[in-house]
């Protein structure tokens, strides 16, 4: 895995540099910007990563790049600060998917814990999305017909079933589960369903 940085968002020098002097302290890499727009145009994507940012910046605040954020697709860990807390702000932090609002100036130790933690999400949430992607890639080796069958197999019906609703013989079902099996990588059934449920596929189990 890629070394995890820490990035800080704060048009106030000494703020950005005490939270990039706490964070190196601790033995991991900060980036300091002092515009969000700054951020957004060095960003290349980097993860895993944790985002502190302020909420009142000239030009774009922490808030609305939480959101850009969002649109992007971008979901590291984001810590937001403030020294103007308000409940407005709070819930609106919050439902962009803040990790937590914490007001300034804040205590080194509960900011270190909060960074450590959306940090730690986050190292979590990237290798649950890579493990996505990398099964993606597999659904897409499939046919139309091998991806048919997948779903009526992970649904817990049997070949003879999937035949009958196929308009195949059973042995055209065996052909293809096999294939399924090798290019989904999967040992067994059970490891198979957890790599649809992984996908996003529907599975429905039967009584």
């Amino acid at each position: 895995m890629t070394e995890a940085i820490i990035y800080v968002v704060d048009d106030d020098q000494q703020a950005r540099k005490a939270v990039q002097t706490l964070v190196r302290a601790m033995g991991v890499q900060a980036e300091g910007f002092e515009s969000a727009e700054d951020f957004l145009e060095a960003y290349d994507g980097h993860r895993p990563a944790c985002l502190v940012t302020d909420v009142r910046m000239l030009g774009m605040s922490g808030l609305e790049l939480q959101e850009r954020l969002n649109q992007m697709g971008v979901t590291m860990s984001v810590v937001v600060l403030t020294a103007f807390a308000s409940t407005p702000t709070t819930v609106r932090a919050m439902r962009n998917g803040a990790l937590t609002l914490m007001e300034k100036p804040c205590d080194d130790d509960e900011l270190w814990d909060a960074i450590r933690t959306g940090l730690a999400a986050d190292v979590q949430n990237y290798e649950m999305e890579r493990r996505r992607v990398s099964i993606l890639k597999k659904l897409d080796l499939l046919t139309p017909k091998e991806r048919q069958v997948l779903e009526f197999i992970v649904a817990g019906d049997a070949n003879k079933v999937v035949a009958r609703k196929l308009d195949v013989s059973i042995r055209t079902v065996e052909n293809h589960r096999h294939k399924i099996f090798h290019k989904m990588n999967a040992d067994s059934l059970a490891e198979l369903v957890r790599i649809a449920l992984a996908a996003g596929i529907s599975v429905e189990t039967k009584a």
